[in-house]
């Protein structure tokens, strides 16, 4: 399974580089506002010698030495930090426990390239596991409005909204993300719950039954 400081990747994985928060089914729910994201050229370029720092902190934390990775990261100017390293050092704080922190790494990601995705993505994932699924919602909008084809994005969607119990959203953001890829079984899981609580259960059996036969296929 891959790691990337950069990329995204295997969705069972926590992080993005990273990340998925993966909401099995308990719920409540509210609405995210729309949003306008405005989107502009990354005209930020890393030094040369930044960058080397950079692939260094990369293979750090591919060996899981988060120490080390962490502390070469530090050691680049703030004014020399891509978007890449911003989000690192969010994800490591993250992992520590340490959200607020982790999302002022993620807003200064953002600050640097306006169209990283991958920011907005971990910082709608640490609000929904911080228990704010209407912030998640916003993140999460984002991701989509700036990479639509992201089916991870529209599963991650769909969790802020079985919190909230608006099962006809979520409903909807699960048919996307399976028509993007749908060979990941927890997308028919929580499909079959949102049917099962919108109490359509010949629909809930069908997804669980998918769901099964993917779990079997993956054994």
């Amino acid at each position: 399974m891959e790691k990337f400081f950069d990329l995204f990747y295997n969705p069972l994985m926590r992080r993005f580089c990273l990340i998925l928060t993966l909401i099995i089914l308990s719920a409540n729910c509210t609405f995210a506002l729309p949003f306008n994201l405005k989107k502009e050229e990354n005209k930020f370029v890393q030094s040369d010698q930044y960058k080397t720092v950079t692939e260094q902190a990369n293979v750090y934390y591919a060996q899981n030495d988060i120490k080390n990775a962490f502390n070469i990261l530090l050691t680049i100017p703030d004014e020399e930090r891509s978007a890449q390293n911003w989000l690192l050092l969010g994800n490591i704080l993250q992992d520590q426990g340490k959200i607020d922190e982790a999302v002022f790494m993620y807003n200064k990601a953002i600050e640097v390239d306006s169209k990283y995705y991958k920011a907005y993505y971990n910082l709608g994932n640490v609000y929904l596991n911080d228990g704010r699924p209407n912030m998640a919602i916003e993140q999460y909008k984002k991701v989509i409005d700036l990479n639509p084809e992201y089916a991870y994005a529209h599963y991650n969607l769909a969790c802020a909204y079985i919190k909230l119990g608006k099962y006809s959203k979520a409903k909807y953001e699960l048919y996307t993300a399976i028509d993007l890829k749908n060979t990941v079984p927890e997308f028919h899981y929580n499909l079959a719950y949102v049917f099962k609580q919108l109490k359509k259960e010949k629909d809930a059996k069908t997804y669980l039954e998918y769901y099964n036969k993917l779990i079997q296929d993956q054994i």
